[in-house]
């Protein structure tokens, strides 16, 4: 039988107040329940925010030396159960183990490198203009974060969303998506215990799961909160914004993108069709840095689409646990939609290189498998090639030179990561300076990001507010206070 899960509210697991639970199920194999977890109301988000709120000056007030052990004695707890986090990640998001412990991996680095950045992120001293004055800043957190993230990835994002909002002070409300909650749950378990070790102030971490129209609208329109993060589709993001801003509180959204990838004719062309398919077809492309538009020099064009083809068959699709390359879609919606997507491109005219269909054999039926998927034939304004699609697709375009390249690479509303794949670094510096993406990549896939650096899109991907991880990831949750001291 499955384990039923509680929210973590002010330092003690709670029920929720509607006594319902809902059921995570395995997309591998829809039979098996992964747990049950509370499907919450609008009261219970507003109970936990009132208890981060009245948690909000002790914390802020505890050294940052003390606020990092906390995160410090988290890490500590989640690489000892890394083996049970990367398993229940496999199992409730169907991830293949590799990037399942992978990102498990970055998760508890995460935790770590914040826990190290939080004993000397404070502010900057300037020379004043004055004899007798000291001339600074300090940085104090906002108060009161409310985080609201995605199924895709389940540990990574939470993870490099709370953890910089607790380094420097801000209590925490974090909203889990239902489709894969479970394993943030457990992070949600190192957490209380590293808590009650440090002896921090209840209320500091507040996780909540449900449905984002109960329990996301209160964390963000409520009048204690005051950030919110969020990462999801474009719809709900540009929802989430205007509700924030119309509040006055500080807002920052990562959405989706139609990432390119650009192949010129000096590419290694068995090397580019590797680093596309890891783009395009790793984490079953359900990535907001997945490649999902291939740009390729026409001199090259059939040797790349050989190329990319032999890539995608030499993929083993099944269970993550079961030792596949790729797993399933995260859900039946998430497959529907993906197949549609390939049924409307044929309609505009896309001729199907690879897949585009559901793998055949019995021990695909309870799951929600689908065939990478290579499209050729498109023009750049084909519906797939400008609304994203979250499954293992790409679709190629050919171009007689760089500037068409890049003049098609810039040709969508998005603009999260763009990778060019050549041997000449002329080409190279011209596309990072002309690309309009805040990730570009010269010779490696999409996907993939290091987490002490920024990360963040531009135009439709993002608010363009505040980056997240690395340091500015902890500006975002502080505000400057400048400080004129005379003696």
């Amino acid at each position: 039988m499955a384990e039923t899960y509680e929210n973590y509210v002010d330092g003690e697991w709670r029920a929720s107040e509607t006594g319902e639970t809902f059921a995570v199920v395995n997309p591998a194999n829809t039979d098996e329940t992964v747990a049950e977890c509370q499907d919450s109301s609008a009261a219970d988000a507003r109970g936990a925010i009132e208890a981060a709120a009245a948690a909000e000056d002790a914390w802020a007030d505890t050294p940052g030396p003390a606020r990092g052990k906390l995160l410090r004695e988290t890490a500590k707890r989640m690489d000892d159960r890394r083996e049970e986090l990367t398993e229940t990640l496999a199992r409730e998001e169907g991830k293949a183990r590799g990037e399942a412990g992978g990102e498990v991996g970055r998760a508890i680095n995460i935790f770590y490198y914040y826990a190290e950045k939080a004993m000397d992120y404070a502010g900057e001293a300037s020379n004043p203009s004055a004899t007798g004055q000291n001339l600074y800043t300090v940085r104090e957190p906002m108060g009161v974060a409310g985080l609201i993230v995605p199924w895709n990835y389940p540990i990574a994002i939470p993870s490099w969303k709370m953890a910089p909002a607790l380094a420097t002070g801000n209590t925490v409300v974090c909203k889990l998506s239902r489709d894969a909650p479970t394993v943030f749950l457990k992070v949600t378990e190192c957490l209380a215990e590293a808590a009650e070790a440090v002896d921090a102030p209840d209320g500091v971490v507040n996780v909540l799961t449900g449905s984002g129209s109960e329990i996301g609208t209160p964390i963000v329109e409520h009048d204690e909160v005051d950030a919110v993060s969020f990462t999801g589709s474009r719809s709900v993001g540009d929802m989430i914004y205007e509700q924030a801003t119309d509040a006055h509180k500080r807002v920052q959204t990562e959405l989706g993108s139609k990432n390119p990838t650009v192949v010129t004719e000096s590419a290694d062309v068995k090397e580019a069709a590797q680093i596309v398919g890891g783009g395009a077809f790793g984490v079953t492309g359900q990535a907001c840095t997945a490649t999902e538009r291939v740009i390729v020099h026409e001199s090259i064009e059939e040797e790349f689409v050989d190329a990319l083809c032999e890539y995608a068959e030499s993929i083993e699709i099944g269970p993550a646990l079961d030792g596949a390359d790729m797993g399933p879609q995260a859900n039946e919606g998430e497959l529907e939609g993906t197949l549609d997507d390939v049924e409307t491109a044929k309609e505009e005219g896309a001729t199907v290189e690879y897949g585009g269909s559901r793998p055949d054999g019995d021990e695909y039926e309870n799951g929600y498998f689908v065939e990478p998927t290579i499209l050729s034939g498109l023009d750049s304004d084909a519906t797939v090639m400008q609304e994203e699609v979250f499954g293992p697709f790409v679709g190629i375009m050919t171009v007689s030179d760089l500037d068409e390249a890049i003049e098609l690479a810039n040709d969508v509303e998005f603009g999260l990561a763009a990778g060019i794949v050549t041997n000449d670094h002329t080409q190279a510096n011209r596309f990072v300076d002309e690309v309009d993406f805040g990730v570009v990549k010269v010779n490696e896939a999409t996907t993939g990001l290091e987490l002490h650096v920024p990360f963040g899109g531009m135009n439709a991907s993002s608010s363009e507010t505040y980056r997240e991880q690395g340091e500015e990831g902890m500006d975002y949750f502080t505000i400057i206070k400048t400080v004129y001291d005379n003696y």
